[in-house]
């Protein structure tokens, strides 16, 4: 890339969530493949998630003292801002000692003063925004980003057209490399190859409304024939959904706090129930995968609920609100797997969907930045 032989450094900047650190970390490695020898840093908030993920993925990373702003308590964020002029020290001192080619920012806090920070300094800016909603935090950077990668048509609405590129989002790479059959990865699920599977998660926290439902409408799963639910209910609710399917004596359910190979589980499954975060709906489109999606009330300008409608509205999922889920789901999920018309037609229409080699074109935008800032 560059002709003076230097050493290429890139900064990411993110997380917060699964939904960020793993179109992150396929960034990461689309780089590293490309440059064995490039120099990666990460910039995460403390004590989230992404500072154990992405160290155990090989990346060094360093976390900001970053938390979001309070919409409820307004009182409280003076200890926000306090914080975020730390942050803007911290992430201007990392960038004079990294020195890196390009900062690029996923969304999550951290992202906000890291990038910030990285365009006062005169270093070129990517954003990659994966919601059909933006996120604040990219709006706010987008003015002075170099390009903003998105997963959505329509993305003109929040952001200057001619920066947009459309390339999808970063999916785990093993998820699309799974060569089992379902009669196979059922089998490696520990359920029934040859039963119709639902497969129910909550994102890797879990999600509470979800894990309700499921547990008030355990009896009525007991009683559907020829179907078995896979039912992962984070780590929070283990217990207390554990205890309520030995209560019910349920024997066609089997429930796990985690699912470690989702790309079993996936394949797997005739109908996923599921949250709207945009990386879960990346990897169904991808796998074309027949889902009902409930999305989650508590996240940022409700943008789940904006990336169901984008699914729904093309005949590419179903939504059932968080509202109606305890309500709604269990009879909705029982009637939609026992209709096979049904589940091919969700399952073509949310592959058309799909945008593939993400992590590719990102990168690709990332040479044509670098080069540009060193012609």
């Amino acid at each position: 890339m560059s002709g003076n032989n230097q050493q290429l450094k890139v900064l990411v900047s993110g997380g917060g969530t699964g939904g960020h650190i793993f179109p992150a970390l396929s960034i990461a490695n689309e780089v590293r493949r490309r440059y064995p020898d490039a120099r990666i840093l990460f910039v995460g908030a403390e004590g989230r998630m992404e500072m154990e993920k992405v160290p155990a993925a090989g990346y060094n990373i360093i976390g900001l003292p970053v938390s979001g702003f309070d919409r409820k308590h307004l009182l409280r964020n003076f200890k926000v801002v306090a914080r975020l002029l730390k942050c803007m020290r911290l992430a201007k001192k990392i960038l004079t000692d990294f020195k890196p080619d390009i900062a690029i920012g996923v969304g999550g806090y951290a992202s906000g003063p890291m990038l910030k920070a990285a365009q006062k300094l005169g270093i070129p800016t990517l954003l990659q925004e994966q919601n059909s909603y933006a996120g604040v935090t990219n709006k706010l950077l987008a003015a002075k980003a170099e390009k903003i990668c998105v997963a959505y048509e329509g993305m003109e609405r929040f952001f200057p057209q001619e920066k947009i590129v459309l390339t999808g989002n970063p999916v785990r790479r093993n998820l699309l490399e799974c060569g089992a059959t379902s009669q196979q990865a059922r089998q490696a699920m520990g359920v029934d190859p040859n039963k119709k599977t639902i497969l129910i998660i909550g994102g890797s926290l879990g999600a509470r409304t979800i894990n309700q439902a499921i547990s008030q409408g355990l009896k009525k799963i007991g009683d559907a024939q020829g179907v078995q639910v896979i039912w992962q209910t984070g780590k929070a609710y283990d217990q207390q959904c554990r205890e309520a399917l030995e209560v019910s004596g349920v024997k066609n359910v089997v429930q796990m706090p985690f699912v470690s190979n989702m790309d079993m589980a996936y394949r797997a499954a005739d109908l996923v129930v599921s949250r709207a975060g945009a990386s879960s709906i990346s990897e169904l489109q991808l796998l074309g995968k027949a889902a009902i999606l409930v999305p989650s009330p508590n996240v940022a300008e409700d943008h789940q609920t904006k990336n169901a409608l984008a699914l729904a509205n093309r005949g590419a999922a179903i939504m059932v609100t968080d509202a109606n889920a305890v309500t709604e789901l269990v009879d909705m999920m029982l009637t939609t797997v026992a209709d096979d018309d049904k589940l091919s037609s969700l399952a073509g229409n949310v592959a058309k969907m799909a945008l593939r080699d993400a992590a590719e074109r990102i990168v690709d935008e990332v040479e044509h930045i670098i080069e540009q800032h060193q012609s």
